[in-house]
C-alpha cells in the first residue's frame, strides 16, 4: 500500500474544501457545531493520525475565533471542531492587543481564513475586575484599559449590567479589529472578512450570535 499517495490525496481534497469555504459557510459550520454541542450530540470531528498527517502539509482554519482565557470556555469544544478546523487565540477578556491583531493578520493573509468571531462569554472575571476598578501591582492593568470603556456605554442598557457590559466589549473588539490598518481594515471594507460579536452561556453551552440591539 502505497502510504505517501494515499495521504496527498487526502490533503488535496481537505485542502480545497478548506481553502474555498466562504464566511457564510464557516458560520453555519460553528452554529451546527455550537448546536451538537449543547445537546450532547458530538462528533469529535477531525482527529486521530489520518487527521494529524493531513495537516501535517499545511493549515487552513476556516474560521479565527478570539476568546478568553477561561479555563470554561473552550472553542474547540464548544463549536465541536477538531484539528486544524479554527485558529484560535485565547487572552484574558478577549482583548485586541498588537500580538492579537498581528495573529489575525496572519490568519487572514497567509491561511486564507474569511471568518473572525471574536467570542465573549457570562461571568468574565476580567470584565468584574474593569467594572470593580481593581487595580493591580502587575500588568493586570494594562488588559482592563482595553474593557474599561465598555463600562460607561452600557449604562443606558438595561438588563443585567455585567452582560451588558460583556457584550458592548466584545462589540468594542469587533470593531477595533474591522478598524485595524491597513490589513483587516482593507479586507473588511473588500468584503473579503467578516467579523462577528458572539456570547457564551456557560451552563447550556449555547453560543448567541449577536445583533445590533445587544
Amino acid at each position: 500500500m502505497n502510504l505517501n499517495h494515499t495521504y496527498s490525496a487526502t490533503y488535496a481534497t481537505t485542502h480545497l474544501s478548506v481553502d474555498n469555504l466562504d464566511a457564510s459557510i464557516a458560520l453555519q459550520q460553528l452554529k451546527e457545531g455550537n448546536d451538537r454541542y449543547v445537546f450532547d450530540h458530538v462528533e469529535h470531528p477531525h482527529e486521530g493520525a489520518q487527521r494529524r498527517i493531513d495537516v501535517s502539509f499545511a493549515q487552513h482554519p476556516f474560521a479565527v475565533v478570539l476568546g478568553c482565557g477561561d479555563s470554561r470556555v473552550i472553542p474547540e469544544m464548544i463549536f465541536d471542531q477538531g484539528v486544524g478546523d479554527l485558529f484560535v487565540l485565547r487572552i484574558a477578556g478577549n482583548i485586541t492587543d498588537d500580538a492579537v491583531i498581528a495573529s489575525i493578520e496572519y490568519a487572514v493573509q497567509h491561511l486564507g481564513t474569511r471568518l473572525v468571531v471574536v467570542l465573549g462569554h457570562e461571568k468574565c472575571g476580567a470584565v468584574t475586575a474593569a467594572i470593580a476598578h481593581q487595580v493591580s501591582d502587575g500588568k493586570l492593568n494594562s488588559l482592563l484599559s482595553y474593557i474599561e470603556p465598555a463600562i460607561d456605554r452600557a449604562l443606558s442598557k438595561s438588563g443585567n449590567h455585567l452582560a451588558n457590559v460583556i457584550k458592548t466589549h466584545v462589540w468594542h473588539m469587533v470593531d477595533a479589529i474591522a478598524r485595524s490598518e491597513p490589513i483587516l481594515s482593507h479586507e473588511h471594507k473588500a468584503g473579503n472578512l467578516k467579523i462577528l460579536p458572539a456570547y457564551y452561556n456557560l451552563a447550556t453551552g449555547i453560543v448567541d450570535f449577536l445583533d445590533d440591539q445587544d
